[in-house]
C-alpha cells in the first residue's frame, strides 16, 4: 500500500484582523485514496470566542459570518474550485464555482463531510473527511491545489480570518494566490 502524507500546517491570521484571543490556528491534511481529509486545531481562550453550539451535521448557509473552517480545492490549473465551510456545531456548507467568486450552492446527496468536533482545555479541534469522487470523476486521482483558511468570531462579534497564504490587500480566501498546498496525483 502506498504511503500517503500528512501535511502539517500553520495558519497566520491576517494583519488587519488579529484576535488576541487566539493563540494559534492549525491544520493537519492527508490525502487517501479517493479522500480528502483535514484537521483544524483551533487553540487559545475559547472562552473568548463566540463558538456555536452543537448540533446535528446538516447544510446550513453564510457559516463564513462566524467561526468556520474553511477548504478550497481545485484541481491544479484549472478555474473551477470547491468551498467548503466547516463549523464547531457540525453543521456545513458547500460550493461550486467556475472561476473566481462565480458560483453556488453545491449539492451532491453523498457528499457528507463526516465532521467531528472535540473540545478541550484551550483547545478546539475539528475534523471532517470528503469524498472527492462527489466533486468530479477527475478529482480522486488529480494534482490538487489547496486553500486552507479559517475565520474566528471574538465575543464581541469581531472576525479575525486565518490562512495558509494571505493574498495582498483584504482578506480573500478565494484569490489565487491563497492556494498555497500543492497535492501531488494520486496514485493507488
Amino acid at each position: 500500500m502506498a504511503s500517503f502524507p500528512m501535511h502539517a500546517l500553520a495558519l497566520t491570521g491576517h494583519c488587519e484582523n488579529r484576535s488576541a484571543a487566539v493563540r494559534s490556528v492549525a491544520a493537519h491534511v492527508s490525502r487517501k485514496p479517493g479522500v480528502l481529509a483535514v484537521t483544524y486545531i483551533l487553540a487559545g481562550d475559547l472562552d473568548r470566542l463566540q463558538l456555536p453550539a452543537p448540533r446535528p451535521p446538516r447544510i446550513v448557509n453564510r457559516l463564513w459570518q462566524h467561526t468556520c473552517f474553511e477548504l478550497f480545492i481545485t484541481r491544479t490549473g484549472l478555474p473551477g474550485y470547491h468551498e467548503f465551510n466547516f463549523s464547531p456545531s457540525a453543521e456545513w456548507a458547500a460550493y461550486e464555482f467556475a472561476g473566481y467568486r462565480g458560483g453556488a450552492a453545491f449539492a451532491h446527496e453523498e457528499l457528507d463531510p463526516r465532521i467531528a468536533v472535540r473540545r478541550a482545555a484551550g483547545e478546539l479541534e475539528l475534523d471532517a473527511v470528503i469524498r472527492l469522487d462527489c466533486l468530479s470523476p477527475m478529482h480522486p486521482g488529480a494534482r490538487l491545489s489547496l486553500a486552507v483558511s479559517a475565520v474566528v468570531e471574538d465575543r464581541d462579534g469581531v472576525l479575525s480570518y486565518w490562512a495558509l497564504r494571505h493574498p495582498p490587500g483584504r482578506p480573500d480566501f478565494h484569490h489565487p494566490d491563497a492556494f498555497a498546498l500543492q497535492l501531488d496525483e494520486a496514485r493507488h
